[in-house]
């Protein structure tokens, strides 16, 4: 499946992809705060493409006109959520590379992953989280409509070894 925006293309992601996705994936400004360590090298990064970013319904974030991601956005139903969700329902997760921050792009790309799981995949509802000092996740949340729903507090996060407070979000369909 391609997902397109007015300036983004939503694609598959490919192994060729991860010099790329290491670019971005090694800054400890982007993965930490999302949840997930930095990358070490480009076969890493080649690894989690093929582990990680390679599960149904994960994006790379492409700029139109451009072949390389800057970013990744996921949608994750059911069961492969991390919130305990049903299975007509789907958790979206997502990062951009630090020199993307603040033009939109994320925001661009959550309206139509939502257009899409409502729409195409007829989903119930929708759940995203971001972990406590998040602001910018935070916001992207709340621009593309999602309401606060609960907090968990002094969870064990095993990607990053330590312990944090989520918040998490809901958007439902008929909202």
């Amino acid at each position: 499946m391609i997902l397109q925006t007015e300036r983004l293309i939503l694609r598959p992601w490919e192994e060729t992809d991860a010099e790329a996705l290491y670019k971005y994936a090694k800054n400890p400004n982007v993965g930490p705060i999302a949840g997930w360590p930095p990358h070490t090298s480009v076969e890493n990064s080649r690894d989690i493409i093929r582990n990680v970013l390679s599960a149904p319904e994960t994006y790379a974030v492409v700029l139109k006109g451009e072949s390389k991601p800057v970013g990744s956005i996921g949608l994750m139903i059911g069961k492969r959520s991390n919130i305990d969700i049903s299975e007509n329902e789907g958790e979206i997760g997502y990062w951009i590379g630090e020199p993307y921050w603040g033009q939109g792009l994320i925001p661009e790309a959550v309206r139509e992953l939502i257009r899409y799981a409502f729409e195409e995949l007829e989903l119930a509802a929708l759940w995203c989280g971001y972990f406590d000092g998040n602001e910018k996740s935070k916001r992207v949340q709340e621009k593309c409509g999602f309401k606060y729903h609960h907090t968990n507090k002094d969870i064990y996060w095993q990607l990053m070894n330590d312990i944090r407070t989520e918040h998490i979000m809901r958007l439902a369909r008929e909202e």
